[in-house]
């Protein structure tokens, strides 16, 4: 039988922290979590470093389920992480609101 998968959560916050839009970082055991909150406030996270060239994805443009890097314009998929390149795929986290607050849920050696 199969072992399951210990998950933490993290409480990050208010949701408000995150304008409609945009994205944020955050330092979750010393790495960094990108979290965007679109403008129909569906949350997603994933990795802030752009894997290409390290770019700030939290500092990127966000609309349709997509983030566009600020450096070189290479875009991923929020959802699924993929970037179109495979070694370019960025790590996704499962995230949602719980009563006005970010909830990041970590599996056990996801970050």
């Amino acid at each position: 039988m199969a072992k399951a998968a210990v998950t933490s959560t993290v409480n990050l916050g208010t949701v408000e922290a995150i304008p409609l839009g945009q994205g944020r970082c955050y330092v979750v055991s010393n790495r960094e979590v990108a979290v965007f909150r679109q403008r129909n406030g569906t949350l997603f996270a994933t990795q802030n470093r752009c894997p290409h060239r390290q770019g700030p994805l939290a500092e990127g443009l966000v609309g349709d389920g997509r983030v566009i890097c600020p450096l070189h314009a290479h875009q991923f998929n929020l959802e699924t992480g993929c970037g179109g390149e495979a070694e370019e795929n960025l790590e996704v986290y499962s995230v949602q609101e719980v009563a006005g607050t970010i909830v990041l849920n970590v599996e056990a050696g996801q970050l």
